[in-house]
């Protein structure tokens, strides 16, 4: 099940990568566009709409669909200054309840942003920009990607649990 959880923290990862190069794809249109307005006016449209919206859902979508893999691969930033210096099993004791801590908040996290995407679809609504999009379909990637970190913490917790030892904190880290 652990290899089959980190193949999909691994995809979601290349598909936040994905979503991060659609951005500067977009952007990068954008800024030509402007420019080439500039050199020929009339020739080309001078905007591609809602570029600013789609960019923000793809930076939503990138930012929560990378979590569970940033943490799985030790990316997150973490102070081990303290912890690092305490005997391995207080380092052990520590990391169980930071982790049951992280676990509840991305429960609760995880729920309301369920519920977001609940109410968003009930009500139909949709962006403000020049293409209206239902909001419930970023919203629905946010959400998976909650949800998604919180099955990576809890996979962590177990992993912690099985070793008996700390494994979030390594030497080079201090």
């Amino acid at each position: 099940m652990g290899r089959q959880l980190q193949k999909l923290y691994d995809v979601c990862g290349m598909v936040s990568g994905g979503l991060i190069l659609c951005i500067c794809l977009l952007i990068s249109g954008q800024i030509l566009l402007n420019g080439a307005s500039r050199l020929a006016p009339g020739v080309l449209p001078t905007t591609i709409p809602s570029y600013a919206d789609f960019s923000g859902f793809m930076l939503a979508g990138a930012s929560f669909l990378a979590m569970a893999h940033t943490l799985r691969a030790g990316g997150h930033i973490r102070v081990n200054l303290v912890s690092s210096r305490m005997p391995q099993n207080v380092q052990f004791v520590l990391e169980g309840f930071v982790l049951l801590l992280a676990i509840a908040l991305l429960g609760f996290l995880t729920w309301f942003m369920g519920a977001l995407v609940l109410e968003s679809f009930h009500y139909n609504d949709v962006s403000s920009g020049i293409i209206p999009v239902p909001l419930w379909m970023p919203q629905s990637i946010a959400a998976f990607g909650s949800f998604l970190l919180l099955v990576s913490v809890v996979h962590t917790f177990v992993d912690l649990i099985r070793a008996k030892a700390p494994v979030l904190s390594t030497p080079d880290e201090v």
